[in-house]
């Protein structure tokens, strides 16, 4: 999970800070030490962590901590905006030219960033918000770049515009404008080449293409698993190319993040999108303030809500959400919350959005894929009748249950356990809840919320 390291080592910091009745100055500087250390281990740029510390360092020295009656939440509030300052205050959006005029945005970086794969997710992005967007495949040096851009374009509903690998990316650019502009598509997305390191000879493509193609925005894609080598790129591409904003992906699988806090303060530029996952919809907008509060263990509770809403529909959860009040839900029910799971992403990503959960609960703790593709085959061992009326399933059942899921029967039993647990808890929930509070419910276990009764 991303900055889950860092996250857990500033919560120690604070932890001790809310200990004490009173902040001396001695006490500031020796959190701050701390916090420089788990900034540094987290892979932030040297420069950025010591600017970092010395600002809030400034403002935490001041009357308004020293003489506070809570000194360690002002401490935390401090630090939660030197955060967010850092990653650069407000959330930058793609800039798209309004009505039919034709926005050209070129996408640059290294070979193995996810370059190709990125152009098509936000391709998807644009599309679901009214765009007509088209991608153009100039990687002519990689027969396998265009095949990929091909078949994600399949998978988003995008069409792809494509010369084959004899022609030169300039003239495929400049091919796919004219053809942009016959279709009525007014989103034009160029996948360059990538290299493995950098070189002039990609440089000088990407240059040529920006003096001959009026481009409207250039977004670099950085690897966030390679840490300080993707702000160094980041630096690189800005000074020689020129850049408008910054991708980075995999933050999903980079336990330190340094990358995503240092990229704004290094090059000037904003981080536009992170990459949550390898799947076509797993690309979140990056909101600096939501991201910090969740670095600091505060959860993320608008950006749960919107992945909650684009991957759920409405009637279905109305349904599921009545299910709920009345706990009537069964393991059909369940089946469909891990297929909703699942489109959601990492459940431990999902899990550090909670407010109260987030920085408590342990990948170690979380159901791997392993885990739940077993309570699947146990869920699907039965029958529709058994699924649909658990009540059902008495001790010879079980024992058939377990044989075809090839399981030992204390886990269909526990599974059972647990699913009994869920639905009284959910019926005990739901009669401590007046009207107000049922409406309240739909955002959690329902409506537009979704619904988490998963047997973990």
């Amino acid at each position: 999970m991303a900055f889950e390291s860092l996250s857990e080592k500033l919560q120690n910091v604070f932890k001790n800070l809310r200990g004490k009745g009173r902040l001396s100055e001695a006490d500031v500087k020796s959190a701050m030490k701390e916090v420089k250390m788990a900034l540094l281990q987290a892979d932030v740029n040297f420069k950025v962590v010591k600017k970092f510390v010395k600002d809030v360092e400034a403002r935490a020295v001041g009357e308004e901590v020293l003489n506070s009656l809570t000194p360690g939440q002002t401490v935390i509030k401090i630090v939660n905006e030197e955060l967010i300052n850092m990653m650069g205050s407000e959330t930058t959006e793609i800039a798209l030219k309004p009505g039919n005029q034709i926005t050209v945005l070129l996408m640059a970086g290294l070979q193995g960033a996810g370059k190709t794969t990125t152009a098509a997710k936000i391709a998807g992005k644009l599309k679901a918000k009214g765009r007509k967007p088209l991608l153009v495949a100039c990687d002519v040096y990689r027969p396998a770049a265009i095949k990929q851009l091909q078949v994600n374009g399949e998978k988003q509903g995008v069409p792809v515009f494509t010369m084959g690998d004899q022609n030169k990316p300039l003239d495929i650019a400049k091919a796919a404008l004219e053809h942009a502009e016959k279709n009525g598509l007014n989103v034009v997305i160029i996948d360059t080449a990538g290299r493995l390191h950098i070189d002039e000879a990609m440089m000088e493509e990407l240059i040529s293409i920006k003096e001959n193609i009026e481009i409207d925005q250039t977004i670099l894609v950085v690897d966030a698993m390679t840490g300080q080598d993707a702000v160094n790129v980041a630096s690189s591409f800005n000074d020689k190319v020129g850049l408008d904003g910054i991708i980075v992906t995999k933050l999903d699988g980079d336990t330190r993040g340094g990358s995503v806090l240092s990229i704004r303060a290094v090059t000037g530029k904003p981080v536009l999108y992170v990459g949550m996952g390898e799947k076509l919809s797993d690309l979140e907008q990056f909101y600096p303030d939501r991201m910090a509060s969740r670095i600091l263990g505060m959860g993320d509770v608008l950006s749960l809500i919107e992945k909650v809403q684009s991957t759920t529909d409405e009637q279905k959860a109305r349904e599921m959400e009545q299910k709920f009040r009345k706990a009537e839900f069964d393991f059909n029910d369940f089946l469909d919350q891990f297929s909703q799971i699942r489109q959601m992403g990492s459940l431990s990503d999902i899990i550090g959005m909670i407010p109260g959960l987030a920085g408590k609960v342990k990948d170690t703790d979380m159901p791997d894929d392993k885990q739940i593709r077993r309570i699947e085959s146990i869920i699907y061992s039965m029958t529709p009748q058994e699924r649909s009326n658990p009540d059902l399933l008495n001790v010879s059942r079980k024992r058939r249950i377990a044989a075809g899921a090839g399981v030992d029967i204390s886990e269909v039993n526990r599974l059972v356990k647990q699913f009994d647990q869920s639905r009284k808890m959910m019926k005990q929930m739901s009669g401590m809840m007046g009207k107000k509070g049922r409406r309240g419910m739909g955002g959690l276990f329902g409506g537009k919320g979704g619904g988490f009764g998963l047997p973990f």
